[in-house]
């Protein structure tokens, strides 16, 4: 690796007028051009191959609807934690199942906002191209009713921002974003080169257009989880996944420290090939996460439908149509069973109890009354790192990274 030693190739730091000194990113693409040599062009292709097995993996599913239905709720909660939320998995699934406990985070509701942005996204993306007017969009259903309600949901920051310690101030900030007046004219300079035609492999466009994204810093609040966010829908909108099913935050969790100082070191170095191999590494890992969750899926629901089938008798249709809804709601009562099958409350309770002994549901409130059954073997293959909560990086201004 090879990278260009021109701190001016990122963008340069512009005095204000009260005296510090903020950054004002130049337009992409780099230049001098993006260096893919050796090791990157190997990784490059190493991602692609990654991403293909990823969407043959999905494609054998018989919903592959429902496997990202999950993933997104999987980042949710990994790209909600990196800026401090402590909601896990399962929190998330007992809020959207109505299932109450004084233990929950409070800020659950900030996961279920971001499951709703990503829905929101990738249905507009049916109707206009990814663009400014479809990111304010995202962060106004990203911040609607939660923490940052009061810093402007859906509208670019008005006044100035900055990264760093708790307690810093602009002239002790880590990284000043560009001042307010020039946000739209960066925004407006990432949208062109989104949409402009040329020879960047997708990967090293979307890896180039989130560091952008996260230097320009446009809103006062939820600018990583943004970020994050449109790193999917740029995999999306390119045609690189048939289907939305990779999600980085897992892996910019994982390495947090490395992903911070990969995104200071394109500001202060203009070391946009250091930022490509770690962006290029976190595909390749992730992607093959996720292929392998889905053959473990399909192996699971082919396991559960054999159980049912063998030990159900009559109600074993009952108990098939009950284990295909598993997989979009993990968390179910009796009453969800008695409405998706049709029968009587008593029938209904018959079946739950009999998928338990299967080792299929577990009850999860431990009440008498209004209990709660959940797919736990299937919501396990989900979970890995979304129960480790750690703190998140200070910034300034309330903001994220």
């Amino acid at each position: 690796m090879n990278p260009i030693n021109a701190p001016e190739r990122a963008g340069v730091y512009v005095r204000q007028t009260t005296g510090y000194k903020a950054f004002i990113p130049s337009p992409l693409p780099p230049v001098p051009p993006i260096n893919l040599d050796v090791t990157l062009t190997a990784l490059l292709s190493r991602a692609d191959r990654a991403l293909g097995r990823l969407d043959g993996s999905v494609s054998t599913l018989p919903n592959a609807d429902l496997f990202i239905l999950m993933y997104v709720r999987k980042e949710a909660v990994l790209s909600s934690q990196i800026e401090g939320t402590q909601s896990s998995l399962q929190d998330l699934l007992a809020a959207e199942s109505s299932l109450y406990d004084e233990h929950r985070p409070k800020d659950v509701d900030e996961v279920i906002n971001y499951v709703r942005a990503m829905n929101y996204g990738l249905k507009r993306l049916n109707d206009i191209p990814i663009s400014v007017r479809l990111i304010r969009e995202i962060h106004g259903q990203l911040l609607q009713g939660v923490r940052g309600k009061n810093l402007k949901p859906g509208e670019l920051r008005s006044s100035q921002n900055w990264i760093g310690p708790a307690g810093c101030t602009l002239t002790t900030a880590t990284f000043i974003p560009p001042p307010s007046h020039d946000v739209t004219k960066c925004l407006g300079e990432l949208e062109l080169f989104l949409h402009t035609a040329d020879d960047l492999p997708p990967l090293v466009k979307i890896a180039l257009a989130h560091v952008q994204f996260e230097t320009i810093h446009p809103f006062l609040d939820g600018n990583g989880r943004v970020g994050r966010l449109l790193i999917t829908f740029l995999l999306t909108e390119s045609d690189v996944l048939q289907k939305p099913v990779l999600y980085l935050s897992h892996f910019f969790k994982k390495h947090r420290q490395q992903y911070y100082e990969h995104l200071q070191g394109v500001r202060e170095r203009g070391d946009f090939e250091a930022w490509l191999d770690f962006f290029l590494r976190g595909v390749v890992e992730v992607a093959g996460e996720a292929a392998d969750t889905a053959q473990r899926i399909q192996l699971l629901r082919e396991k559960h439908r054999t159980a049912i089938t063998d030990h159900l008798g009559r109600a074993a249709g009952n108990g098939l149509r009950i284990l295909e809804s598993l997989f979009s709601k993990p968390i179910i009562s009796v009453t969800d069973v008695q409405q998706l099958t049709g029968t009587t409350h008593a029938a209904a309770s018959t079946t739950v109890q009999r998928l338990v002994n299967l080792g299929i549901l577990v009850e999860v409130t431990g009440y008498a009354r209004n209990r709660r059954f959940r797919y736990d073997t299937y919501v396990q293959l989900f979970t890995d790192g979304t129960n480790i909560v750690d703190d998140p990086e200070p910034t300034g201004s309330s903001d994220e990274i």
